[in-house]
């Protein structure tokens, strides 16, 4: 019988069917063609009609009672209606970073960038943070033989303005959200607000294609990116360094937290499709700013990592243990 794995996030779901090793179908939707989960898991399970023993299906959102109400999505998900639904006998729902978290075991040297390469053979707890169209962090627990992830959902702690500026952000987003998160700030919709809050305050000029893209309602993120990569804009390269920099420190608040001496990874979609700006020393110098803890900040590796899928192999990793 088949195993199902599943990553949804808030912009896309991906699902793969295996039995064994060998890869019976693997495909991506995007969600915002789809009125519920089972709408698009159906979608994907008419195209191979297989017996299916179990399934593993990471969700961008808390999980509680094996239910799930997606973060960035209209979506509720339970995974017994689930099971019900499609005749799985055992569906069980993780947090997306969990998943995430899952599949780092799984990857290759060659599939990570090293941003640090920190103390040599470094071991004990390691921690995630993935920015994408949301925010995501997980800790992996360090055993004494091996790591066991596990999810949080620390990007939605209050966001914490480190200078003047940043002190103004926050008031900036208040006013539109209520309540600020670093899932405000560091996320494909983070990048959005760090533009419009430059502009609007008139810090920055304005961009006419990135504003184009506002108007017409399609990706500022996307084109906010491409405008500091390849346009050299001006203030498109501000937006985005600033971006880094924040992710940077956020990135360094989690390490502290967990006490990831094993490893920071960054994860998400958004790193990889502008790694030239990461490679500058905008992440690290932000990342290792925390005063009295700079030197042990400095001894974790923090690698980035480049497969778009780890998510999806986690969650098939995790449903082929035996505890599953």
């Amino acid at each position: 019988m088949a195993v199902l794995a599943g990553d949804v996030g808030g912009t896309k779901s991906r699902f793969l069917l295996k039995q064994g090793e060998k890869v019976l179908l693997k495909e991506k939707f995007y969600n915002r063609y789809y009125e519920s989960f089972s709408e698009v898991l159906k979608d994907f399970l008419t195209k191979k009609r297989v017996k299916i023993s179990k399934a593993c299906l990471g969700i961008a959102g808390p999980i509680l009672h094996n239910r799930c109400a997606a973060t960035n999505l209209p979506w509720e998900i339970d995974g017994s209606f689930l099971s019900s639904e499609f005749k799985i006998p055992k569906v069980r729902l993780i947090n997306d970073m969990e998943a995430n978290a899952y599949g780092i075991s799984c990857l290759k040297k060659e599939e990570f960038v090293v941003l640090n390469p920190g103390e040599k053979d470094a071991k004990g707890h390691a921690a995630l943070i993935s920015a994408g169209t949301g925010l995501g962090e997980a800790g992996l627990f360090w055993s004494g033989k091996g790591h066991r992830p596990f999810a949080t959902e620390g990007s939605h702690a209050d966001f914490a303005p480190r200078n003047e500026l940043e002190i103004h952000l926050l008031c900036y987003l208040k006013k539109k959200y209520g309540h600020v998160s670093y899932e405000r700030a560091v996320s494909g919709m983070g990048i959005a607000n760090l533009y419009r809050f430059l502009v609007d305050q008139g810090v920055e000029k304005s961009s006419l294609a990135v504003e184009k893209v506002f108007e017409e309602g399609g990706d500022p993120p996307e084109a906010i990116s491409e405008g500091a990569l390849k346009l050299k804009d001006k203030t498109c390269l501000r937006v985005m360094e600033w971006f880094i920099s924040l992710y940077g420190a956020e990135a360094g608040n989690v390490a502290l937290k967990f006490l990831s001496k094993g490893g920071l990874y960054v994860g998400g979609g958004i790193a990889p499709k502008i790694l030239p700006l990461f490679k500058k020393e905008t992440f690290m110098t932000a990342f290792v700013d925390k005063g009295r803890f700079c030197d042990l900040l400095k001894q974790i590796p923090v690698k980035i990592i480049l497969n778009e899928e780890t998510a999806l192999i986690g969650a098939a990793a995790h449903a082929s243990e035996k505890e599953f």
